[in-house]
């Protein structure tokens, strides 16, 4: 497993906002509100670890392939909270925004999502809050992928506070696709060729079907996962 780690650096890069009264003013307060989801964010990569670790020593194999920790920017929550017509107020941002912090599990498998993600979320101090199942049922566009979000508790020095994360899960497949189609939109936002759409939308069958025969392949070979 390969972990690569977004979340420190982000909080020495500031961004102004364009808009005057954009975002909250820049402060110890703004430093404080970003610097919560960053330990909710190390928790919860902590216990992927674990979890990965733990697995490869029973001889299990370790069925995450990677994670990538993510923790917006203000630039960007701003972005989302006028979108989303949330006032900018910390309170707000708090109770409205949950995917400040996120982290993405790539999985080989399908049936490994589930696992990792059942393993994740029967832990005791792991909070369920919501569960969005795009690989059940996926997106229009043909996006899958399995999204959570987590309350996990972060232990401050006068307090105790539960910080919503979002966990991503997908596989191998799923996320090749999906790295290319936020390409593809980032490219044409928003005029996205209807050829092209068609082309993404055969192509995340396509994904789809590798993942079947290629967890069928593994079953035929070692059997299911104990």
């Amino acid at each position: 497993m390969t972990v690569t780690s977004s979340a420190d650096g982000q909080l020495a890069r500031w961004e102004r906002p364009t808009t005057p009264g954009a975002f909250p003013e820049q402060s110890d307060e703004l430093t404080h509100f970003m610097m919560v989801y960053k330990f909710g964010l190390a928790e919860i990569e902590t216990k992927i670890k674990i979890l990965a670790e733990e697995l490869a020593h029973k001889g299990r194999g370790n069925p995450i392939e990677h994670v990538s920790p993510r923790l917006k920017t203000p630039a960007s929550i701003a972005t989302k909270a006028r979108r989303m017509g949330c006032p900018l107020t910390y309170d707000d941002l708090r109770a409205r925004i949950r995917d400040i912090a996120g982290i993405r599990i790539v999985c080989s498998f399908v049936s490994d999502v589930y696992t990792v993600a059942d393993m994740l979320t029967k832990q005791p101090d792991v909070n369920l809050v919501v569960t969005k199942d795009y690989i059940d049922k996926p997106k229009t566009n043909g996006y899958r992928s399995l999204h959570l979000i987590v309350e996990i508790p972060v232990f401050l020095s006068d307090r105790v506070v539960a910080v919503p994360v979002e966990v991503q899960l997908r596989t191998v497949a799923m996320d090749f696709w999906a790295s290319l189609e936020h390409k593809i939109y980032y490219k044409y936002d928003p005029d996205i060729p209807a050829a092209l759409r068609d082309e993404l939308a055969a192509a995340a069958e396509d994904a789809a079907r590798l993942d079947k025969r290629m967890e069928r392949l593994h079953h035929e070979i070692h059997g299911p996962r104990p």
